[in-house]
């Protein structure tokens, strides 16, 4: 047997939690000296310790880990529970992460107010351009809807132009259009720029029609730090004498695996005030 002491270091926790976990009747110890009080314990015991400390960390309220354990969980459904937990937490953490990364963006318009550059705006036409495109719905236009929306639909596009042997598609891009609910909702339109000709199962080949006149910026960096970017060149457009004349496409010109490198053009349609 090990001493509560001995028991703590082993079992990677404090004496005081153990007493704790001893006096709401979550682990006992295996004997008390009726004379001296001294807790005693039984490697064993082990084991019910790491499953306390695992559902406790995983959120659950000791209350709740003890009806866990004393209903004798099996470990299969014990690990079933617990992945399902961690699902969970993991889900809600790159929620977090998203949020936060928000707050930056907005952080970093914020401080950018008036000290950004537009002059490397410039108005022009863009060119049709066939394009093949999956599409979908977004809540808002706001990043926090869009990346989630459009992230998934480029994955599963180039997936589907792999395998059906296209070549030489890209680059892509994205436009985005009033849903038609009512409820501030956006069609999310992912494309790839594809040579005439193809055809794929289950996607929509189209010529994707020009800008007769677009407002662009070249954004260099993450899409999740675009907002600086793109208002700036909403500011160029207000103290220029034009109108914005829907959203703003994004043609994606380089897209390696580090975010911070990619370049991406915003192409806003414009017309005279």
């Amino acid at each position: 047997m090990f001493t509560i002491g001995d028991f703590a270091r082993h079992g990677r926790v404090s004496v005081r939690m153990l007493r704790h976990y001893d006096a709401i009747g979550l682990l006992r110890p295996a004997h008390v000296d009726p004379h001296s009080g001294y807790r005693f314990y039984e490697a064993a015991q082990l084991a019910r310790l790491n499953r306390v400390i695992a559902l406790k960390e995983l959120g659950f309220t000791l209350e709740q880990v003890r009806s866990i354990l004393d209903e004798q969980v099996g470990a299969e459904e014990l690990r079933g529970m617990l992945r399902l937990r961690q699902a969970e937490l993991e889900t809600a953490l790159a929620e977090a992460r998203a949020r936060l990364a928000q707050v930056g963006a907005r952080l970093r318009a914020i401080e950018s107010e008036g000290r950004m550059s537009t002059q490397d705006v410039v108005v022009k036409r863009i060119p049709a351009v066939r394009i093949a495109e999956l599409s979908g719905i977004a809540a808002s236009f706001g990043p926090e809807d869009i990346g989630p929306v459009v992230g998934p639909l480029y994955e599963e596009l180039c997936a589907r132009l792999e395998a059906a042997g296209v070549t030489g598609f890209g680059p892509g891009i994205a436009y985005y259009e009033d849903a038609g609910r009512g409820d501030g909702s956006v069609l999310v339109h992912a494309g790839m720029t594809v040579p005439e000709g193809t055809r794929v199962e289950g996607v929509e080949v189209l010529v994707l029609p020009g800008l007769e006149e677009a407002a662009t910026v070249v954004h260099r960096g993450s899409m999740d730090e675009i907002l600086p970017t793109a208002q700036t060149l909403a500011s160029w457009i207000d103290t220029h004498g034009y109108v914005s004349a829907g959203y703003a496409r994004e043609l994606y010109l380089e897209c390696p695996e580090d975010t911070s490198r990619w370049v991406t053009e915003l192409q806003e349609p414009v017309t005279r005030a």
